[in-house]
């Protein structure tokens, strides 16, 4: 690596991953405090656990339906204008939360919540593409991604706190909960709309030897990719590999989204307090968080990208299964840690997959196809636990099933043909697709 390449690299991370790490920290938060808004919200509405799971997951169905169209949206109208409008509006429908009277009103605020957010994180990983080559992928999605575990290692704690406002100017704790995360994500949709830059080309933050540097590394990879694959929009959400890592996202998904929404009320069968509670839910986010950014740069550093996202797979189902067959609540979190290292490991290495073969519109429609059609197990995960919960009298035979989600998305990874050297600079001649 020369140094050119050091320092733009270098600027361009400093510039971008923090900031895009805080816009997603927030996201997320606001997409699953409803978890711990739940041990409260729940009895007070007379909310079932199987339409606490419906409404959280219901969220994804109107994400899916408006997935591709916002990215399209995002790839049209430029990344600060596009994200900053899906920041605002979902920060106004987050706060709306604190409205909900029962179970309609909970589903219709989680449909529209859907709608405002849908497009916000292949959005990003598809602003990603244009800043970073593909050698560098890795590590930042896995620093971008650090942001969901952290949002929960951080707002597990401050969650369990806000519930203890209950009463403050006659507002129930977790209407206070829904009100206060809400606000900084409008506060950030105006930073987004002036901080962020559209392309390389318009960053006047690098120097002009910088941007033509990096744009000419990136319009070089862009242009094997093409030469390689040469995937039109329509083409790129019905090819194969697109569908088949629809799967393994719906895997990755189920499994993540399964075991948050419930994960306070796991933790609440200790018989602990609320803030006990989001303090013990942090221990395994934290974990999460250090499998997300050591596991991506390991992957990165090998150039190696099956066998790192199998190996997530495998360790996530492993913990969440197993923390099913012990009983004292040690050794249930130590499981329950492990299987989040893997959930949270496997996510900034699976978009490695279709960032390597995708470019330009069809880059911005896969990735969002991929992203729309796996969160559907965001309905699924949550809906799935909480009917099981119903059913059986406890979180096992849901656990078992998510587990199951993590075995399928290993199976299909090692199944995919992926060829690793479409993520290197454009030297050389490649003579096919595949490992």
């Amino acid at each position: 690596m020369n140094e050119l390449e050091k320092r733009t690299i270098r600027k361009v991370s400093l510039r971008l991953v923090p900031f895009l790490m805080l816009c997603y920290f927030v996201a997320y938060l606001d997409r699953v405090n409803v978890g711990f808004a739940a041990l409260e919200m729940n009895k007070e509405l007379g909310i079932s656990n199987a339409a606490f799971g419906f409404g959280a997951g219901i969220f994804f169905f109107s994400y899916f339906i408006f997935e591709v169209p916002s990215n399209l949206m995002l790839e049209k109208f430029g990344a600060r204008r596009w994200i900053a409008r899906i920041m605002f509006s979902w920060g106004i429908l987050s706060g709306c939360m604190a409205l909900v009277q029962g179970e309609t009103s909970f589903y219709i605020v989680r449909v529209l919540l859907g709608i405002a957010e849908a497009g916000f994180f292949p959005g990003i990983i598809f602003y990603l593409t244009l800043w970073f080559p593909g050698t560098y992928r890795g590590r930042i999605i896995g620093w971008f991604m650090a942001a969901i575990p952290l949002s929960s290692v951080l707002g597990a704690p401050v969650s369990g706190l806000l519930l203890g406002m209950h009463g403050f100017m006659g507002l129930a704790g977790w209407k206070w909960l829904f009100i206060i995360e809400a606000a900084p994500a409008v506060i950030l949709a105006f930073v987004v709309w002036y901080y962020l830059t559209d392309r390389p080309s318009d960053a006047r933050w690098l120097t002009s030897e910088e941007r033509d540097w990096l744009s000419n590394r990136l319009a070089a990879e862009g242009k094997r990719k093409e030469e390689v694959h040469g995937l039109g929009v329509l083409q790129a959400m019905v090819n194969p590999k697109v569908l088949a890592l629809c799967l393994v996202y719906f895997g990755a998904v189920a499994t993540n989204y399964g075991t948050a929404f419930w994960l306070p009320q796991i933790v609440k069968n200790f018989g602990l307090t609320n803030i006990q509670v989001g303090f013990v839910t942090a221990i395994p986010y934290i974990v999460g968080t250090i499998g997300m950014i050591w596991w991506g740069r390991r992957s990165d550093a090998r150039m190696e990208r099956k066998w790192h996202a199998a190996i997530a797979f495998a360790l996530a189902a492993i913990g969440i299964a197993g923390s099913t067959l012990v009983d004292s609540p040690e050794a249930k979190m130590v499981l329950l840690s492990i299987g989040a290292f893997g959930v949270f490991a496997v996510l900034p290495i699976f978009w490695t997959f279709p960032t390597a073969f995708l470019t330009g519109a069809a880059a911005a429609a896969g990735i969002a196809a991929i992203n729309s059609v796996g969160n559907l197990a965001g309905f699924f995960g949550p809906f799935i636990m909480g009917w099981l919960k119903d059913l059986t009298g406890g979180f096992s035979a849901g656990l078992w099933v998510i587990s199951a989600c993590a075995v399928m998305g290993m199976v299909i990874v090692l199944a995919l043909r992926h060829d690793a050297r479409l993520e290197h600079a454009p030297t050389g001649t490649i003579v096919g697709a595949g490992d």
